[in-house]
């Protein structure tokens, strides 16, 4: 997929680059999808240098979201506690994935794909809170952190 296709059907998530500059540390993805959709995604949205080779597929696991075989894997290579990940996701099964790894799941609603109830389901699911813009990200993790 070239970059001017992907943006007609991936449009980037605004404010992303913001968010991912104020983390400090190493990030990664750790996704549901194919790897070379990962990457694509990422090259589009012009996030890719964020994350170098830091992408993780759920084909590289046993069992996908909900379970938390990703994320634990994901904080195995880059040779992190689970308990110091942050996990922002937009799936109820995502959410409920990083909770049973130990992480702290923040609910994401401001993608394309939100709809009504989709706040509370991330809730439900055990987001410790949600955010609808990614220049709140800074903000709620000092809340939870207590920073």
């Amino acid at each position: 997929m070239s970059r001017r296709e992907g943006a007609a059907t991936l449009p980037p998530v605004a404010h992303a680059a913001h968010a991912l500059n104020w983390i400090r540390g190493p990030k990664a993805v750790a996704s549901s999808s194919a790897l070379d959709r990962i990457r694509a995604s990422l090259e589009v949205a012009d996030l890719v240098r964020f994350f170098e080779s830091r992408l993780f597929s759920a084909s590289g696991v046993a069992g996908g979201k909900p379970a938390p075989d990703l994320f634990l894997l994901a904080a195995a290579r880059m040779q992190v506690d689970p308990a110091e990940c942050i996990v922002v996701e937009d799936s109820a099964a995502g959410i409920a994935a990083a909770a049973a790894a130990g992480m702290m799941p923040i609910g994401f609603v401001g993608c394309k794909h939100a709809g009504g109830r989709l706040a509370r389901d991330l809730v439900n699911a055990g987001a410790r809170t949600v955010i609808a813009d990614m220049r709140a990200l800074n903000s709620a993790v000092i809340d939870l952190r207590g920073w």
